[in-house]
Parts: structure tokens; C-alpha cells; sequence
């Protein structure tokens, strides 16, 4: 029994005390021990080593006591999985050599075993879940099929994912048929992580908002909805669009047991858009957090009252910056369990 469940309950729609809270890269580039390892082991090498990944993924929990752990990865360990080459390069960040655009190169392209391939994240999570000792749940996390694939077609990351896009207009054939692979490469990997251990499930679609609201549906969505579908008797589903206010009425129709908001969208807009019945999760603005420690409880609780303390999780709208002072990041979620209605 996980000693803490405050992050499942609220999950479920159960009523609570008070919201949990966890922050997105909360295992990451802000805590100074994250950095004395980045020092010393390139970023796949903290990836592929369970006792690094372990590691990092308990850092913020020791700190700073979140209601949630979540795994150290990366949404591009799947690519790589799939046959397709990844690099992550200091100051420009992901960079795959060989992008996919062709018929030849989707050929390529593996529907892999993901114990073979990707047998080191399991390892990471049994690790994990050691160290935790069912302090907290442990959340794992895949990117969404169109993410992955802007990268894997665009070779980088963009600002509009141009080419990304152009691929899916000029070649919707090749287009689905790589999100498709994906997808099955995704639910497998997902079915893992939960076998391994983990206790909630995150979909991070962090370029859905490039899409309009009708391409969403037809190049994001229904592939979402899809992993939903096949593991949403195994384990609680989080659905995360940056930029996807636009879908939260569809997506608030589905079997995901909550859905991430970001900054943009208010709580208020949030509720109604989502008919007031899922668990919404977010959505403060990270630049946020360079506020004074004062003034981001104070943001906090404004924030928990507008959502309400029920059927939500306190968040940020998108990953923690790397700048961002220890004892800001305290504050925020400080701030959350403080709360009293």
C-alpha cells in the first residue's frame, strides 16, 4: 500500500483535504544534485542507467516531498527504440540524423520489443519503486504519437515543426502509417512500465497546439485516445496538450482519468470546457515561479480556489524551468500543502 495516495485519490475524483502536488521535470535541471551528475554522465547515459534514473527521479522527493514521483526519461527513448538514431547535443538539444520523410526511411522504421530495447526503463522503475518504498506513487510517461513524430520528421527540435507538418499534408498515407507504429510501440512500452511498477501513466503532447483543431483530431487525438483505450483498465491515464484548449471538450469524453492544462487556458475555462466532471491537472505559468516565494503562495492558493480543491492536482502548465531558485520551487509546493479551504 502506497503510504501517501493523496495523488490516486484525487486521480479517482475522490474528495480530499487538500489537491496534491508534483511539477512537471520536477526530476531535473534546477536541483544542484541533479547537476553533479550531469557533470560527470552524458544525458542517454543517465537515461539507461537505472541506478541514475532511480536516482534522480527520488532527488526532489528527498527535497521536497511532492505527492508524486515521477520518472527520470526522455519521450525520445521510443525513436531510438524504433531504429531511428537519437542524439541529445549540449546548447541545441535533440538532433536525429536521419529524419524520416520517405517511404524508404519509414521503412525503416521498427515496431520494436520493448523488454529488449527498452528493458533498461523497467529496470529504472524496480529501482525507483525500491528507493520510494510506497512513500509516493510513481508515474511514468510516454510522448504523444504526433510529438514523436515531429521530431522523428523534422530530425530537431522547431518552432512550427514546418516539415513535420508538410510530411502529414503532402503524405497522409506515410504519416499514419508512422503514427500507427508508433502507437503500438507506445501501448506496448506503456503495458511495461506498468507491469514494472508504475502507478499512473502520463501522455506529454507537447506540440499538439501546432495543429488546428480538425488536424488534432485527425493526427494527434485519435492516436491518444488509442493508447487510452488500451490501458485504461490497467492504470490511470493523464492526457497532457500544451497548447490544446481547443480539444479539452473531446478529450474530457474520454477514458483518461485526468487531463493537463496549461497556463493559457483559466481554471474557470478549464471547468467548462470539461463539463466539470474529470480531474484537471496544472497549470501554472513556470515563469511563474521566478516570483517572489511570497507571491507565489499567495498565486497558489488563488489558484486552487479557482479550480477547486476536488478532482484537480496542483501543477505547473508545462516542465519546471532550469532556472528557477530552490526556494521558489519550495514555496510552490509548500504552498499546496498549506492549503485549507
Amino acid at each position: 500500500m502506497i503510504k501517501n495516495d493523496l495523488f490516486l485519490r484525487a486521480l479517482k475524483g475522490e474528495t480530499v483535504d487538500r489537491p496534491p502536488v508534483w511539477m512537471m521535470r520536477q526530476a531535473g535541471r534546477y536541483l544542484p544534485e541533479f547537476m553533479e551528475l550531469k557533470k560527470k554522465y552524458d544525458f542517454f547515459t543517465r537515461c539507461k542507467t537505472p541506478e541514475l534514473a532511480s536516482e534522480i527521479t527520488v532527488q526532489p522527493i528527498r527535497r521536497y516531498g511532492m505527492d508524486a514521483a515521477i520518472l527520470f526519461s526522455d519521450i525520445l527513448v521510443i525513436p531510438q527504440a524504433m531504429n531511428v538514431e537519437v542524439e541529445m547535443k549540449p546548447d541545441f538539444g535533440p538532433y536525429l540524423p536521419n529524419p524520416i520523410r520517405d517511404r524508404k526511411s519509414l521503412d525503416q522504421v521498427i515496431i520494436p520489443d520493448v523488454y529488449e530495447e527498452l528493458g533498461y526503463v523497467m529496470d529504472a522503475i524496480k529501482a525507483t519503486k525500491e528507493k520510494l518504498n510506497d512513500e509516493v506513487p510513481l508515474i511514468g510517461f510516454a510522448g504523444s504519437p504526433w510529438t514523436i513524430l515531429c521530431y522523428m520528421v523534422q530530425g530537431q527540435g522547431s518552432k512550427n515543426f514546418d516539415k513535420a507538418k508538410e510530411f502529414c499534408f503532402s503524405q497522409p498515407i506515410l504519416a499514419h502509417e508512422l503514427l500507427t507504429k508508433i502507437t503500438l510501440t507506445t501501448i506496448a512500452y506503456l503495458k511495461a512500465k506498468v507491469k514494472a511498477g508504475v502507478n499512473a501513466v502520463q501522455i506529454f503532447d507537447s506540440w499538439g497546439g501546432m495543429l488546428s483543431p480538425t488536424d488534432y483530431q485527425e493526427f494527434s487525438w485519435r492516436y491518444i485516445n488509442q493508447i487510452i483505450e488500451a490501458l485504461k483498465d490497467e492504470v490511470p491515464v493523464i492526457a497532457f496538450g500544451k497548447g490544446c484548449w481547443f480539444a479539452l471538450d473531446v478529450m474530457a469524453k474520454s477514458n483518461a482519468s485526468a487531463l493537463g492544462v496549461d497556463w493559457t487556458c483559466s481554471p474557470r475555462n478549464a471547468r467548462y470546457l470539461t463539463g466539470g466532471n474529470i480531474t484537471l491537472q496544472g497549470n501554472f505559468d513556470p515563469s511563474r515561479l521566478l516570483s517572489p516565494p511570497a507571491d507565489i503562495k499567495k498565486m497558489v492558493h488563488q489558484m486552487i480556489n479557482e479550480f477547486g480543491k476536488d478532482k484537480y492536482i496542483v501543477n505547473l502548465g508545462h516542465g519546471i524551468l532550469p532556472n528557477i531558485p530552490l526556494e521558489n520551487a519550495q514555496a510552490f509546493i509548500e504552498a499546496v500543502k498549506e492549503y485549507k479551504v
